[in-house]
Formats: structure tokens, sequence, C-alpha cells
């Protein structure tokens, strides 16, 4: 048996975390992840019936990924292999695959269990699939991201992706009374309270401020109070990824409750990204561009606002340049809003993608040489500083696009103005295309 086989000897329990050892021992000691393991729920139902399918786990740290692995391979009497990601490479892989098909062979089946599967590469993903596909193993793979972008799809379409939730704070209520009842402890509500807060679902995050703040205690009897927890709570460890899901979900609801002309929740999202240590001038730059998508011409002076944050964020540094994306943060969500520039900028972009590129009409065209001006280059073109208004009949898109109207203005702030000021030049236009005709 090879050695990613072999089981170790685990150090004696006194020594593992806390979190390790009340790792539990059977499904139905799971707290949380009742939308998969509770009564004729998917996942239990699988483990139930012995019909296992490879499978990705997906959900944030803390919430069981590992240890449902280990209970489905010992629900199924199954070798489990853990396999990390980080450590593991090619020659790795086809040395358990090869050992996986001789278990089966004798009617032993095999869990690969791969942690981290978002960070294999796309070669080291394809070299499962041969496996997966003939049953020599039943892959399971645990992740943080979000398997659509991070897990090949020939991969994916032969596993059945499972999503696990944070744990709510009555669920890491419920891992702390575990923990407490192991270590012999009582703890004061309002402590507890403390770290269910503070742990964000994370279960074992949960169980590590319980345990760290036990061991600095120097009466081991008497109880845990929330002094004891700031003793050791130097800052908060936020659930926060700058490149992963947290990051493009945290931004997605700041973007989004501008967008909702909801203050209070855009300030909520920008203090969540800034105290999880988020790039300042990346902040900057996605505030200017809801400055051009979501406001635009409602309130032109959005964008100068947003520019001049992203100037003094630059100047200022931190924490004082914070002062600044509040700020702009708060004006942007209270101001008009309207998309129109950029639903006219994605329908024209459309039509110049995918329609007939017309050639430019010759009388929009300079005719610099004798010959452009033979050819019509020019001829017919009005000069609208000529006319006491500045406004001219003439068309200026080609002609299977004459009349086409991109730019359609809202009645919010700014363009209301812009509506009016539309309607008139387009009556003046038809008026003078007329008369020229």
């Amino acid at each position: 048996m090879s050695s990613l086989f072999a089981q170790f000897d685990p150090p004696k329990d006194g020594l593992r975390p806390l979190a390790e050892r009340l790792r539990p021992a059977k499904l139905e000691d799971v707290i949380g992840q009742q939308h998969l393991l509770g009564e004729g729920k998917p996942l239990r139902a699988m483990v139930e019936r012995d019909r296992l399918q490879s499978m990705i786990l997906w959900g944030p740290p803390g919430v069981g990924k590992t240890t449902l692995a280990k209970l489905i391979a010992q629900s199924a009497k199954a070798d489990f292999v853990p396999f990390s990601a980080v450590m593991s490479g090619m020659k790795e892989i086809k040395a358990v695959m090869a050992e996986a098909e001789q278990h089966l062979r004798s009617g032993r089946r095999t869990i690969l269990f791969v942690d981290e599967i978002h960070r294999f590469n796309k070669a080291q993903q394809d070299a499962f699939l041969p496996y997966v596909e003939r049953g020599d193993i039943v892959l399971i793979g645990a992740t943080t991201e979000n398997p659509s972008f991070e897990i090949n799809g020939a991969l994916l379409s032969r596993a059945r992706v499972f999503v696990l939730e944070a744990l709510s704070q009555e669920e890491i209520l419920q891992v702390l009374a575990r923990g407490l009842d192991h270590l012999g402890l009582t703890a004061a509500a309002e402590a507890l309270s403390l770290i269910a807060q503070i742990s964000s679902g994370d279960a074992r995050q949960a169980l590590t401020l319980l345990e760290l703040a036990a061991s600095t205690r120097e009466d081991q009897s008497g109880e845990l109070g929330p002094e004891d927890l700031h003793r050791v709570l130097q800052r908060r460890v936020l659930l926060y990824d700058k490149s992963g899901e947290q990051h493009y979900d945290l931004i997605s609801a700041l973007h989004k409750s501008v967008r909702s002309s909801d203050a209070d929740a855009a300030l909520y999202w920008l203090a969540r990204m800034l105290a999880a240590g988020e790039d300042r001038q990346y902040l900057a730059r996605r505030l200017v561009r809801m400055a051009l998508e979501d406001i635009g011409l409602a309130d032109p002076r959005a964008v100068e606002q947003a520019m001049a944050c992203q100037q003094a964020v630059h100047f200022l540094g931190e924490p004082e340049g914070d002062l600044a994306l509040a700020q702009l943060t708060i004006y942007l969500a209270v101001a008009p809003k309207s998309d129109s520039t950029y639903r006219a900028l994605k329908h024209t972009l459309q039509l110049a993608e995918t329609q007939r590129a017309e050639p430019v009409p010759l009388h929009l065209r300079n005719a610099p040489t004798k010959l452009m001006k033979e050819l019509g280059y020019s001829a017919g073109y009005q000069h609208a500083h000529e006319a006491a208004d500045a406004v001219v009949g003439m068309e200026c898109l080609p002609a299977p696009l004459a009349g086409s109207e991109f730019f359609r203005p809202t009645n919010h702030g700014w363009e209301a103005r812009l509506r009016e000021r539309l309607a008139e030049l387009k009556a003046k236009k038809q008026q003078r295309s007329t008369a020229s005709s």
C-alpha cells in the first residue's frame, strides 16, 4: 500500500486543535447544512442509499466540507484518500489513480478528497476525468470559490455541486456549547455571542477563538467572559479574499446598493471592504464606473466628483482618503440615476459589431484633393456654424440608419433638460430638412 493510503498514528488528543477533536463522528452529529442533510434532503439520501457520485462541496471556510467528505467515506466503507491541491502534482495523481484501480478490482471503493480543488490547473483537473468517468474513484472536491469559474467544464459536468452555507449564529452557539463541554468550562452568554458574531459562520474559527481564550486564562475553573476574548482578539479576521468570491460578492453588493439609491447599505458594503483591507484605488475605480454607468448624464457632475475622489485617495492615502470614498459613495447613492448612456453605447456597439459596416455618406467626407471633389466628397455638406442657431437639417447617419435614435434620456435629473433639448433639435432639423429638399 502506498504512503498516500497509509494510516498514520494521530497525535494525542490534547495536542490536536479543538476543532479537530470535536469533528463529528456521524452525519447526525453535523451542525448546520440541514438543506443537504435533513430528512429526505439530497446529500443525505445519496449517502443512505449508497448511490455515491462525484461531487463538489462549495462553501466558505469552516462549514464542514472536509468533515462531510470523511463521513461519506465512512458510511460507504470506502478508502478515504485526502489530496491537497497545494502539496500534490501529476505524479501523485497518477500514483493514487493506479492504486484506486487495484482496490476497485478487489471490491473496495476509493473516495478521493481534493481540498482546494480550484487550485489545480487545467491539466491536473483533466487528469481526474477518465477515472471519474470509469468509476475508479468517487471524487469529492472542496472549494471556497465558485466552481463555474474555477473548475473545468468537463469535470464539473461529471460531478454534482452541493452548496454549503455559513452557519447561523444559533448554530455557532451549538458548536461552542460542545466546545465548552469538552473543555469542562462555562462561559458568559455575552462572550459566546461575541465569538458567534466574530466567526461569521465559521465553526473552525469559533472553536479556535474559544480554545485560545480558554488557554490564556489563569483561573481554569471560572467562567469565560468577554474580557478573556478581548485579550486574545487584537483584530477581527474578516472572511475576505481580494481575488476570490467574497471580493466579487461585496463589490457587487456595493454597486447594486448605489444603483438602488440606498446610501446606508452602500456605506455598509464599502466599510466591509475597507475593513478587510481592499485596495483603495480599486474602490475608487469602481466608483468612477458607477458614476458613468448608473448616474451618467442625470448628474454630469457625478463623474467629476468621482475623479476628484480618486485624486484625494491617491494624495491622502489611508485612512484619510477613506473619507473621500465614503463621501463619494453617499453622493452617488443619492444622485439621480440613469443608464441611458450605457444602453445607448451597448446598442450602437452591437450594431457596429453585427451589421454591415455602412460607408460614410459622401457629404460627411473630407475632400482635400481635386479627384475627391469630382467624386462628390463633401458635396452638400452644411456647416452648422453658418446657421443662426448652429442647427442644420443634414442627415449624419448612413441612409439605412437615417432617423435612428440610440440615445434616449430619462426624465431624471439633468437628463430631463436633455430630453427637451433633443426634442427641440429634432423639430428644427426636420423643418430645415424639409425646407432644403
